[in-house]
């Protein structure tokens, strides 16, 4: 019997549990002694699901979509699709494609319902479009002067290019100078901290991707037709029908680390990564420690990581190379040096993050009318969004969810409350994360109330708030020497680097998963370029063709 291949993986996120599961499922266990660390007790990172006197949240939103049908599939062998109505689809009289011999929601709650999306922008009072689009309510909302002005600055546009070295000048090619200074310009400042010109233009790239008003209007022309056509067909960011797992995103997650276990993986949880140990110009182990300060080494023959690129940096330099462990400090020191390169150690300092604090309220009712012809469960007050991109500026919040319109059975009391959260962007650290729970709560409820969206606080039954650390690889400062730390990382032959922090990169799920089964298939047939791990998300053709 040959000897197994050992797998260290390092976070239990979607990209650490996503290569878990191809290293042990179909009895891949015999070939692979696999090794999961997360650092917390939950599985998901930012997928995750998080639990509240009965209701649930999402944090940031996740729509179950790719372009990539290796993800689907994955997905849908995970949790399989509904083969019945929901019970918002049967209270609305909604139909979908359910799937023949697909479980039934309502008796089981292993299962992927199929979401409708609706997502609006919330700006000056009106609720427009998401993406904008030309249409009669963002004319009315404009009014006349308003619109010919954004009309003319974009027709200018089309015509006197600006060269896309940062992100203001994309969006502004795009959509032209007013629309941008109306909608892209105080919303991209208030997710990032920085203005759109400090930015790169590859973030726009990844997220806003084939987008632009040709784009929309030439959607919102095939809508009107007759034909349905298939996702692939349709820019990532105009999606309208997605996939959710029935109790939220970590639902999935927590089924795949159960799998993975059940399967012969290890899991470890509260399992800190501190140090990163190498040897002969490849890493030897990884140092953890647990919830009671204990250190554990763990030797490997592979190591995959989705921690931070800072923290995996950082723990590499923390290590003595070369096993010196027993050096005296001076030496250690000129060891460590050379182990990792000063100007990489300040390339992944200098790497920033956006942080993230979510605060869900539970409320009676929305004070918004539902205008929109698709119906809602409950308090017709309720309106059909997934999600409101508040991209008026004078609000701190960034997006409202509401949770009942993912999922009813995210919300313990579906028919008689609105569970929503407000979505803040910011800094670890700074005055808002350091906010009390009651400090932050009362926030959100007078942003609510400005906007309307409730009568005040006594609308409000319950409260939670959570905060997100590194929710957001940013894309300044030292961003631009990331290629030289792509190229010294992958100087170690046995270490992949996936996921969304792994990389450093602003992936979808779907993007972080496919980073991982690119890295697991490397290890499998003994690829040594790296150079597929690390092109997920980044080529054109990914996003606009299938």
């Amino acid at each position: 019997m040959t000897q197994k291949e050992s797998i260290v993986i390092i976070g239990g996120g979607p990209a650490g549990l996503t290569a878990a599961w191809e290293f042990v499922k179909d009895g891949g266990a015999e070939h692979y002694d696999v090794t999961v660390l997360e650092a917390t007790k939950e599985f998901g990172g930012i997928s995750r699901t998080v639990k509240h006197n009965g209701n649930r949240m999402d944090i940031g939103g996740h729509r179950f979509f790719s372009k990539d049908d290796r993800i689907m599939d994955w997905w849908k062998n995970i949790l399989p699709l509904q083969g019945a109505p929901s019970y918002d689809d049967k209270k609305l009289g909604r139909h979908h494609d359910l799937e023949p011999g697909g479980p039934d929601p309502e008796l089981t709650d292993k299962v992927m319902l199929k979401r409708h999306r609706v997502s609006r922008i919330f700006w000056n009072h009106h609720f427009l479009d998401y993406p904008i689009s030309l249409t009669p309510g963002l004319l009315k909302a404009l009014g006349f002067k308003l619109t010919m002005e954004v009309g003319f600055s974009y027709l200018h546009s089309m015509f006197r290019k600006l060269p896309e070295d940062n992100l203001e000048n994309f969006y502004i090619n795009r959509f032209g100078r007013k629309l941008y200074s109306m909608f892209f310009e105080g919303y991209t400042a208030k997710v990032w901290g920085r203005p759109p010109k400090e930015i790169s233009s590859d973030w726009g790239a990844q997220r806003v991707k084939g987008l632009d008003v040709v784009a929309v209007l030439k959607n919102a022309v095939l809508k009107m037709l007759p034909k349905k056509r298939d996702s692939s067909q349709v820019e990532t960011s105009l999606i309208e029908e997605f996939w959710y797992p029935k109790l939220g995103p970590g639902q999935l997650w927590e089924t795949v680390e159960s799998q993975c276990v059940e399967n012969g993986a290890k899991v470890i949880t509260d399992a800190r990564v501190s140090e990163i140990r190498q040897q002969n110009g490849k890493i030897a182990s990884v140092v953890y420690v647990d919830s009671k300060g204990k250190s554990t080494e763990l030797k490997a023959d592979q190591f995959i990581s989705s921690m931070p690129v800072k923290d995996l940096v950082n723990a590499l330099a923390e290590a003595p190379a070369d096993g010196a462990v027993a050096k005296k400090a001076a030496e250690a020191a000129e060891a460590d040096a050379k182990a990792v390169p000063a100007d990489m150690i300040h390339v992944a300092n200098g790497l920033p993050y956006r942080d993230f604090v979510t605060i869900g309220l539970l409320v009676k009712h929305l004070r918004i009318q539902n205008t929109t012809d698709i119906p809602t469960l409950g308090d017709p007050q309720i309106v059909p969004d997934c999600w409101i991109y508040v991209q008026d500026p004078g609000y701190k919040v960034g997006r409202v969810q509401i949770f009942n319109n993912w999922s009813p059975y995210l919300v313990k009391d579906v028919d008689d409350t609105v569970w929503v959260g407000l979505e803040y962007f910011c800094q670890e650290g700074d005055n808002f994360w350091n906010m009390s729970d009651e400090e932050a709560t009362k926030f959100a409820i007078k942003e609510l109330t400005r906007m309307r969206l409730i009568n005040g606080p006594t609308d409000v039954l319950d409260s939670h708030r959570e905060r997100v650390q590194k929710a957001y690889p940013a894309y300044f400062d030292t961003y631009e020497h990331m290629p030289e730390l792509v190229e010294y990382l992958d100087s170690f032959g046995n270490l992949y680097c996936v996921g969304r922090n792994g990389q450093h990169r602003y992936n979808n799920q779907d993007h972080s998963m496919a980073s991982a089964i690119e890295a697991v298939g490397n290890i499998q047939t003994g690829k040594t370029s790296k150079r597929n791990v690390w092109s997920v998300n980044t080529e054109k053709s990914y996003h606009e063709k299938k």
